[in-house]
């Protein structure tokens, strides 16, 4: 029989990483780092935090193995420490949204009603390889240097109204953002429908993309 100290220590230790995601902004934080490596700083403005909070946050996810760092001169930058814990991150967003109401309530809530067409990964790779299309990533453009979908092109949603001219006129507008839970490809859509484009969105983003391993491009 095993020791009763050693099991206790056991399930602490699995305990600790349940304990280091049970923040929702932690939670931001690693749905960030999704996208690729970030300084403190940058993590700090894209959540809307203070920067003495976000360090705090960032350092209860370093204490529980969820992420890594490195130092580059003055400035400290943060990595998911693996593949496997943006399979964690989506795992749980999957597990909340299939058992709580209120968690698919905030979604739709969140993420507008479905007035916006979408394509999966599949569909896309097909419609890509057939023509007449034009890919584009939403998000900021920090976020597309660190990795983004083959032949993407950056148009970040702020940038989306002003840079319309960029677009073929003739081709279908393909949207994509960090994820299945991001607004900014739903909103980009409706943006560009709203000035007659023909555009559609993919289902789910960067993270699963990344995910399945597709190519990334940075």
């Amino acid at each position: 029989m095993g020791d009763a100290v050693a099991k206790a220590a056991l399930f602490e230790g699995f305990a600790q990483v349940g304990k280091a995601l049970a923040s929702a902004k932690r939670l931001e934080l690693v749905d960030l780092l999704a996208q690729g490596e970030r300084s403190v700083e940058a993590l700090a403005q894209a959540a809307g935090l203070g920067l003495t909070t976000a360090s705090n946050h960032l350092q209860v996810l370093k204490q529980a193995g969820l992420v890594a760092t490195r130092r580059q001169g003055t400035k400290i930058f943060y990595q998911l420490a693996g593949h496997d814990v943006a399979a964690l991150w989506a795992l749980l967003r999957q597990v909340g949204s299939a058992h709580l109401a209120e968690v698919e309530r905030a979604r739709a809530a969140y993420l507008g009603p479905g007035d916006t067409e979408e394509l999966t990964r599949e569909e896309l790779q097909q419609r890509i390889a057939e023509g007449g299309v034009t890919l584009i990533d939403v998000r900021p453009s920090q976020e597309y240097a660190a990795g983004h979908l083959p032949g993407a092109v950056s148009i970040p949603l702020d940038e989306l109204a002003e840079r319309l001219a960029e677009l073929p006129g003739d081709d279908t507008i393909v949207a994509y953002c960090r994820g299945a839970y991001c607004v900014l490809a739903h909103e980009a859509v409706r943006t560009l429908t709203a000035r007659g484009r023909r555009a559609v969105r993919l289902a789910e983003g960067m993270l699963e993309w990344r995910l399945a391993d597709l190519p990334v491009v940075r």
